[in-house]
């Protein structure tokens, strides 16, 4: 195994890379202590996938990685109120979102590992990712999921031959309900599992080599369980600490003002997300309303000197009608994204680069979004 180290946040106890574990005895979140290398010139003459950037990833025999080729999506310039800005494409990924940067390297190290088995909760795209690459992988694995989660997604996740497991009340509900199963099986949870954030760091260190191996000012993005925003984070400290940039991008996160604990609890000066009473939101993916590593999410953003954004349902059913009419058809929680940019480019000017992304593809969810239309119409 490459020499990194699997380390608890609350007690600081450490772990050899080669134990199949996701939590601390003591029960704390893990995060992977690890040294990474970019060989410019060895990186350059590779594929155009995420895994072109190895000796930055945490697995040991080439032979494990389980790939679909993803990575280096796009960047294509989108006008917002008068200011252009780079939409990263990750919703043409293999599963159509930006979630497969994630289970591709968390199923290679379950390869690696040895595992057969894991199990997963999900509001619907972690999910279809965890099936996916555990079908490339033949791993076998059991996906939890809301029971009110978009039926593309269920359909999407059952047809990789995952066992489906539909549970009743909210995404906290499911969540609960998985740490059940977790006791006796390998967790490979998006939120939980730190080797999913080592992949999700990829996002940054391609914006970085796409901008002409120079980070931006500033990038927009989601924040539910804090995938991207600390995958982000990781990624661009990588680059910082390996003297390949000087600051890190400031991160502006957003949320759905109907499940908004990170932007309560930020503006609250506090360090853990609020309690909050959550409403319904279009944006299923990012309706956490007790995010995990809420705490790391809060540091990462404001140690960025980023802050936290709302949207409303009435931004993000505009913003997504308007990136349909432009040619991108984004699902409802990418929308929520999105519908952030015309009020921050606007209200900080004084920032020229601006990057953001379309994490889920709107074929996820046609059933909401003809709903959606019908409802308008």
């Amino acid at each position: 195994m490459k020499n990194f180290l699997l380390v608890c946040t609350q007690c600081e106890k450490a772990y050899p890379a080669d134990q199949p574990i996701w939590r601390c005895t003591c029960g704390g979140l893990l995060d992977i202590d690890m040294e990474t290398n970019f060989p410019i010139d060895k990186i350059q003459k590779r594929p155009p996938n995420l895994w072109r950037y190895r000796e930055a990833l945490p697995i040991d025999q080439p032979e494990n990685i389980i790939s679909f080729s993803e990575g280096f999506t796009p960047i294509i310039p989108v006008e917002f109120a008068g200011k252009m800005v780079g939409i990263k494409q990750d919703h043409l990924f293999q599963t159509g979102s930006y979630k497969d940067r994630g289970a591709s390297v968390l199923i290679s190290v379950a390869k690696e590992l040895g595992i057969k088995h894991v199990v997963e909760d999900s509001s619907g795209n972690a999910g279809c990712a965890i099936a996916a690459y555990c079908a490339r992988a033949n791993i076998s694995c059991d996906i939890y999921v809301p029971a009110n989660t978009s039926p593309a997604k269920l359909a999407q996740i059952t047809q990789y031959g995952a066992n489906l497991h539909l549970i009743p009340g909210n995404r906290e509900a499911t969540a609960h309900a998985v740490l059940a199963a977790a006791r006796t099986t390998y967790y490979a949870s998006h939120s939980w599992n730190p080797f999913f954030f080592q992949g999700t760091k990829t996002f940054a260190y391609e914006i970085w080599e796409q901008s002409g191996f120079q980070a931006p000012q500033a990038i927009v993005i989601p924040a539910g369980n804090g995938t991207l925003v600390l995958g982000a984070w990781i990624g661009f400290n990588d680059l910082r600490k390996a003297g390949l940039i000087s600051s890190i991008p400031r991160i502006f996160a957003v949320q759905a003002k109907n499940c908004a604990p990170l932007y309560a609890a930020h503006f609250q000066h506090v360090s853990e997300p609020s309690r909050i009473n959550a409403s319904p939101t279009l944006a299923e993916g990012i309706a956490i309303a007790e995010p995990i590593r809420g705490n790391q999410i809060l540091a990462a953003v404001r140690r960025s000197n980023g802050t936290f954004v709302t949207v409303t349902e009435e931004e993000i059913q505009s913003s997504m009608t308007a990136m349909h009419h432009k040619g991108f058809y984004i699902e409802p929680t990418a929308a929520a994204t999105i519908a952030a940019i015309p009020k921050l480019v606007q209200s900080i000017p004084e920032i020229d680069q601006w990057i953001s992304v379309f994490t889920g593809h709107g074929l996820k969810s046609t059933e909401k979004i003809m709903a959606i239309q019908e409802h308008s119409s």
